[in-house]
């Protein structure tokens, strides 16, 4: 049987931890590659029997790199703690490093799950990621929303993992404010600038694009919040580019 090498970044990640480990308890390795977690997410991690490596964080797709590079297998299959691979995806995996079919990787689509509540639509309907891919194919590009580069043929799996990305709507707003910071730095290290457009049309323009386009109204109450969330993000983004463009401590 071929091995499989499982990666779970990490940062306090205390209520996701122990469950994301245990839905990739079929890898062969298992490895936790924190940015020095504050709460209880290592200490939980020690007594599952994993890898552990400690790393400042740069970046997502440094991170996730620098931890493919220290796996045992060729396989590897990269988990967000907020994720969980399902029975029917972990034997659609195990099928799938034991027969390619010429893949070098393949996408996994997504049940995505908003503050407690399942969106159907707003964009998650189309939400899918490369999430098992070969070790020697495959490379991290990108500060946020990173996104695999590969070196031949992507399949898909038919079944989807559960992601469970935002606990409560200070978390939602704590990590958009955390992307937001990095995306500000990286349109600002690209030289970009900002004005009026960026901040007046961009936001609204991407929760109409999620909330009527993608049909977000289809889920109620929670798709609204969800669509307004998501152009809160993009107004977030561009306010850390203006204060870095101007020298403005936060």
């Amino acid at each position: 049987m071929t091995k499989i090498t499982a990666i779970i970044p990490t940062l306090n990640e205390e209520i996701h931890i122990a469950a994301a480990i245990e839905s990739v308890s079929f890898a062969d390795e298992i490895i936790v590659i924190d940015s020095f977690s504050s709460d209880k997410t290592l200490e939980i991690a020690e007594k599952c029997n994993v890898k552990i490596i400690k790393r400042k964080f740069d970046d997502f797709s440094s991170q996730k790199n620098f931890a493919i590079q220290q796996a045992k297998y060729s396989w590897i299959y990269i988990l967000d703690a907020d994720e969980r691979v399902t029975p029917e995806v972990e034997k659609e995996i195990l099928e799938a490093v034991n027969e390619p079919k010429g893949c070098v990787g393949f996408y996994v689509r997504r049940t995505f799950f908003f503050c407690g509540s399942q969106i159907n639509y707003g964009g998650c309907q189309r939400d899918k990621v490369v999430r098992l891919f070969l070790k020697k194919k495959a490379k991290y590009k990108g500060v946020v929303h990173e996104t695999i580069i590969s070196k031949g043929k992507l399949g898909f799996l038919k079944n989807k993992i559960e992601h469970y990305s935002y606990k409560s709507y200070d978390h939602y707003i704590s990590k958009m404010n955390h992307y937001g910071a990095l995306r500000g730095k990286q349109y600002f290290e690209e030289g970009k600038k900002i004005n009026l457009f960026h901040i007046l049309i961009k936001p609204p323009a991407r929760f109409v694009i999620h909330y009527f386009i993608r049909f977000g109204f289809l889920d109620g109450l929670p798709g609204y919040v969800f669509a307004k969330s998501q152009a809160y993000g993009v107004y977030t983004r561009y306010i850390k580019l203006w204060l870095l463009n101007n020298r403005i401590k936060e």
